[in-house]
């Protein structure tokens, strides 16, 4: 790279489709989506690609999907946008519908691309009627083969699920597991990766995970109040995207969060909260 780069994160972006009422989509989305990516356009300089990091929609249907697209191309981007696919999403939704493929099954969306100069690879932490995420068989050795392509590039790596920042089992519906945060470890051991991008979480935080940077954002459709974490999640009304720059010097991430009176839009306490995952598991299923 001659100069820096920049690039835009996105996350949870739980856009829906407007001709249902969603009960679990806590703000206008689709508003809030539109109006950062104006201000996206209004950049200085212009970002060379916007990642997205899963949670793309909030039921995962075709027309939520229809109304995301129609979204983008509203907005008249320049730059090519990366998607993830998170918990939220259905692959059999997503794949015809932003794709226009019928042929991709329940196969996960992982994909790579060279950007100028950065390699991005996309992994596809999703579960299918999960909440935390990890790897199928055969994940970990594709990232591998594309780890070892273009070794001289920086590499980017962005999935929906971040990292297990410990060895915690109780945790683990907020990140991949632990199990698969070591094989991740032990896979981008030795190569260039200069940060992971992830969401899910719904709260702006950068960890040093062995090394690697990891940043998760807020996204767009509500914000974790971090002040109540010991109490259980309680959703305030909030939503930032990351600015990504990209010097000789390494990653650095500016976050832009977005005007809010952080309204308390949802609440729920840890000893409630198996309860919750349990029922939120099963309207997934019952999605299907």
């Amino acid at each position: 790279m001659s100069e820096n780069l920049t690039f835009v994160h996105l996350t949870d972006l739980h856009v829906g489709n407007p001709a249902v009422p969603d009960d679990h989509l806590y703000s206008d989305t689709a508003t809030t989506l539109a109006a950062i990516l104006a201000e996206i356009k209004t950049l200085v300089p212009q970002p060379k690609f916007i990642v997205a990091s899963g949670d793309l929609t909030n039921r995962g249907d075709e027309a939520s999907y229809e109304n995301l697209k129609a979204i983008i191309a509203e907005a008249g981007l320049t730059m090519p946008v990366l998607f993830a696919l998170g918990n939220h999403d259905r692959r059999d939704g997503f794949y015809p519908a932003m794709l226009g493929r019928t042929d991709a099954g329940d196969a996960p969306y992982d994909h790579a691309q060279v950007i100028d100069g950065i390699h991005v690879i996309v992994l596809d932490s999703s579960v299918p009627n999960k909440i935390g995420g990890s790897f199928e068989p055969g994940q970990l050795d594709w990232l591998k083969a594309r780890l070892d392509e273009h070794a001289e590039l920086p590499k980017l790596l962005v999935m929906h699920h971040a990292p297990a920042l410990d060895a915690n089992p109780d945790m683990e519906w907020e990140s991949m597991t632990i199990a698969d945060t070591e094989a991740l470890r032990q896979a981008v051991a030795g190569k260039n990766v200069i940060g992971i991008l992830s969401g899910h979480i719904h709260f702006d935080r950068v960890s040093n995970w062995h090394g690697v940077p990891v940043v998760v954002g807020i996204g767009q459709h509500a914000a974790t109040d971090v002040t109540w974490l010991h109490e259980g999640l309680r959703m305030l009304s909030g939503a930032s995207y990351a600015i990504g720059t990209l010097r000789p010097s390494g990653l650095s991430i500016t976050f832009a969060p977005q005007p809010a009176e952080r309204r308390e839009l949802h609440s729920f306490t840890f000893a409630g909260m198996s309860e919750m995952l349990k029922k939120y598991e099963a309207s997934l299923v019952a999605a299907e």
